[in-house]
């Protein structure tokens, strides 16, 4: 048998709770369980009809068969450029600020590998996205934490993003709207961020996956739209939350040529680009009008009030988010931690939700539920929900 350990790098990764959550659901579902899974951010909602046929259409045509260009199409660039203008009011060079991506996670998980270098400082939220953290493990680079806590309505403290710039970091992740606690942060925020960036050289990596998921009208503001951005940001954008394609893996990362450029590097040495089939599927859905992301928050929206009303009318006094769709819900008194309130969901009513922890130690009093089922199964999951509350 072969004998070898696993590499350092791989070593010093967190454990990856979501396998175990999904290892639970699985058990439970062959125990023949009606499982609610409210843990999993995968839209329920199918692909556009229009973008499965532009797909289709695509398909059929051979010379879309072979190697896509590292870079992209011009014209998926070009639709990317559009959109971003017409969205946020923001004028991008398609040929140096902008690189397709095989869905913004992998271009998040990559941006390290070509800014830092090993023992460089990170800036990392504290609940965040995994992969802020383990790109940076792999890069090699030293993190440190940016606790998002209830008090500062889970922004990241500005303060103590000025002490840590003593201490010379090269990278800081930011994620707004945010997963999972779905704060928005609002222009004048932004634009203090992108001063301290300015004052201290630290390059700013903008996770916008949610901007297009909001509710009541309040737009999320790109943090391009400020002025002198783009001298230390890049933003990640994907048409996974946008168009329900998140199994199709298309997004980009634009701004700062430089860094999207050392990105652009990293992934010539990696992948061979965005099969061109899904590409121009990606090209209509940029081209299209609004209706569809519309509806889409209407449906979310919908979701959100009955679930937020339910669980108040059984005592759990749950904030509405005002963006993305998840709720992130303090854990109940009763319960002294998020992995026993998932525990305890799971086995005596038979509902998947989130720990925090699974987001980092300042996540460890919440849980994360996704507004991905149907409306009928969240009135559902509340009945249930009562008598475990």
């Amino acid at each position: 048998m072969l004998k070898f350990e696993y590499s350092e790098r791989l070593q010093k990764l967190p454990p990856y709770l979501f396998v175990e959550i999904d290892r639970a659901k699985r058990q439970a579902r062959q125990e023949g369980r009606d499982i609610i899974d409210l843990g999993i951010g995968d839209p329920d909602l199918p692909t556009p009809q229009f973008i499965i046929d532009a797909l289709n259409k695509a398909a059929q045509d051979g010379s879309n068969h072979h190697y896509a260009l590292d870079d992209g199409l011009s014209k998926l660039r070009q639709a990317i450029a559009n959109w971003y203008q017409k969205r946020f009011n923001v004028s991008l060079n398609p040929d140096t600020e902008i690189q397709p991506l095989i869905g913004s996670k992998e271009g998040i998980a990559h941006l390290p590998l070509g800014v830092i270098n090993p023992g460089d400082r990170v800036l990392v939220p504290d609940p965040g996205y995994p992969p802020y953290r383990s790109g940076t493990i792999f890069a090699g680079g030293k993190i440190e934490t940016m606790p998002l806590l209830a008090k500062n309505n889970f922004l990241v403290d500005l303060e103590k993003v000025s002490a840590l710039s003593k201490e010379y970091p090269k990278l800081m992740f930011v994620n707004y709207p945010n997963n999972p606690t779905s704060a928005v942060a609002g222009r004048e925020y932004l634009q203090r961020l992108v001063g301290i960036a300015r004052e201290n050289n630290i390059i700013v990596a903008s996770d916008a996956a949610y901007s297009e998921i909001y509710f009541d009208g309040q737009k999320p503001v790109s943090i391009l739209e400020i002025e002198g951005a783009k001298e230390v940001a890049v933003e990640f954008h994907s048409l996974s939350k946008t168009f329900n394609m998140t199994g199709w893996r298309i997004g980009w990362v634009c701004g700062n040529s430089q860094v999207v450029s050392a990105v652009a590097k990293v992934k010539t040495n990696i992948d061979s680009g965005i099969f061109q089939v899904i590409q121009i599927a990606g090209i209509a859905a940029l081209e299209a009008d609004d209706s569809h992301p519309e509806e889409m928050r209407r449906v979310y929206q919908e979701r959100r009030d009955i679930l937020i009303n339910g669980l108040r009318n059984v005592g759990w006094k749950v904030p509405a988010p005002q963006a993305t769709f998840y709720v992130w819900a303090k854990i109940p008194k009763k319960f002294k931690d998020s992995l026993e309130t998932a525990k305890s969901f799971l086995d005596e009513a038979d509902i998947v939700v989130t720990p925090g922890v699974g987001f980092g130690k300042y996540g460890e009093d919440f849980v994360r539920m996704a507004l991905t089922v149907p409306k009928e199964i969240l009135v559902e999951a509340v009945e249930r929900l009562k008598k475990v509350l």
